[in-house]
């Protein structure tokens, strides 16, 4: 609400006062002669006095109301300000309030983000563990197949070979026979049989006449001793290499220029050991 703060006093009964008592003063100074007794004296100063404090009161009085007013409005400003602060206050609690509203929620979001992230390391731990338990029994199950696969293609692989090692030795045996009808069959027959083995990888070798002996490629029969610079005689027994590598060498019999033989060598046709491929 605004208020006057310049408040103004009617002055005029008061200066109008004053006039009067200055007017009484110099009549009775001046109404009687020359000469001025004690209490007449006395009046002209009273009515003096009593006119300069008159005219002086509303100005005094004027200036304590605009006091009173100058403090009246501080006051009022006070309790504004104090108002204020009350409101301020008002809102610093309810502020507080909130905070602390917020900062229980953000604990409770901690306290459940942490539980849910030691679930998801717990889960994860046991999923890992699940997992290594599952990869190390799958490896153990691949290793057993493998060695089963092996062992399976080893015997196999030796029942082949022993077959073919039959199938050649009804082929010298005809070629021994000198009837050329029962040579060419027994070829063909041993030419059929070694086209089917080489599908699965599994290719005869035979030594070339005179070729040089290697010992890499050729085996003598036991208890013969290579020499240096020999040379090939006749095949005993045929070689032979899986997906190109050697599972047995070829059993030769050297020129008797080279080395003498032994009077009646054995085909150590079932003893042959054959390698595995790894």
């Amino acid at each position: 609400m605004p208020q006057d703060t310049n408040p103004s006093l009617n002055k005029l009964p008061f200066l109008v006062g004053d006039a009067l008592l200055v007017l009484t003063a110099a009549w009775l100074a001046t109404s009687v002669g020359p000469g001025l007794d004690p209490w007449r004296l006395g009046l002209v100063a009273v009515c003096v006095a009593l006119g300069a404090w008159l005219g002086a009161l509303p100005f005094i009085l004027e200036h304590r109301a605009q006091v009173r007013l100058a403090e009246a409005s501080g006051l009022a400003d006070t309790v504004e300000q104090v108002k204020g602060l009350q409101t301020v206050g008002s809102q610093v609690a309810e502020a507080t309030a909130r905070w602390q509203s917020v900062q229980a929620s953000a604990d409770k979001t901690a306290a459940t983000a942490k539980e849910i992230a030691t679930q998801i390391t717990t889960e994860a731990r046991h999923f890992a563990e699940t997992m290594q338990k599952a990869h190390d029994a799958e490896i153990r199950n691949l290793r057993l197949e493998v060695e089963k696969m092996r062992r399976s293609e080893g015997d196999w692989l030796q029942v082949i070979v022993r077959m073919l090692d039959n199938v050649y030795a009804l082929y010298s045996a005809g070629v021994h026979s000198g009837q050329p009808g029962l040579v060419e069959q027994f070829t063909q027959f041993q030419n059929t049989c070694r086209d089917a083995a080489r599908r699965v990888g599994l290719v005869a070798v035979e030594a070339v006449p005179d070729a040089p002996f290697d010992k890499q490629v050729h085996q003598l029969p036991e208890g013969v001793n290579p020499v240096e610079g020999g040379r090939i005689a006749q095949t005993l027994a045929t070689g032979y290499t899986y997906q190109g590598q050697f599972v047995r060498p070829v059993l030769v019999l050297l020129k008797q220029t080279d080395l003498p033989q032994p009077a009646d060598p054995q085909l150590p046709l079932e003893e042959t050991p054959t390698k595995q491929t790894t």
